[in-house]
């Protein structure tokens, strides 16, 4: 078992790796050489080249907007998705007018895509939101669908939930990033809660 998040020696960073724990995945050589045989791959190579490049080019300057247009540009895409979330309509104009002002075509499909209630995928109605009532689904996977029927070339997640934003991914048939991570208490920041975990924040993630 892997256990890189307690790891306090990342010998992995280092050209000798020493002083490596019994269970470092540095030693798994053979998986390593598979993985990077990967990276060969045609409709890998420049992608991961590309992303890469993007990580010098804009190191602690540019904002993940600012990235994920700049990637869209140097990648030649002339079509991109935008799968995103009801509540955050007004984010996702900015960014479709912003990545149209790019030069990019942008097809935007809404989480309540389908119209359908709660109820009809299974949810009982006491988990409704508002039990009793038609309360619209949240539908990732005829997002993608929907995205992939327009032959997109790269879509981005907005404010998808923890969860849907998996489904949108699965069912995707092109590459996704995520634009902006689903956080309703945090103002879609969620590592705010990461960083208060063991202060303000401690009683809250126990409850």
């Amino acid at each position: 078992m892997y256990t890189c998040a307690n790891c306090a020696i990342h010998a992995c960073k280092d050209a000798n790796h020493e002083n490596m724990p019994k269970n470092c995945p540095v030693r798994q050589e053979h998986a390593a050489k598979e993985a990077l045989a990967e990276y060969q791959k045609p409709e890998i190579h420049n992608f991961y080249i590309i992303s890469t490049i993007l990580e010098k080019d804009g190191y602690c300057r540019w904002p993940r907007l600012k990235e994920t247009m700049e990637f869209c540009k140097r990648m030649e895409y002339k079509k991109v998705g935008l799968g995103f979330c009801v509540g955050l309509y007004r984010e996702a104009k900015v960014v479709a007018d912003l990545l149209r002002a790019e030069g990019l075509e942008v097809v935007s499909v809404v989480c309540k895509a389908g119209g359908i209630d709660k109820g009809e995928a299974g949810v009982p109605d006491e988990k409704k939101l508002n039990p009793g009532q038609y309360e619209a689904m949240c539908n990732p996977i005829l997002q993608a669908k929907l995205l992939n029927s327009q032959n997109t070339e790269f879509n981005i997640a907005l404010g998808l939930c923890v969860g849907h934003d998996s489904l949108f991914c699965r069912y995707s048939d092109a590459m996704v990033t995520t634009l902006v991570a689903k956080d309703r208490a945090l103002a879609h920041n969620p590592a705010g809660a990461i960083y208060c975990a063991e202060g303000y924040f401690k009683k809250r993630l126990e409850e």
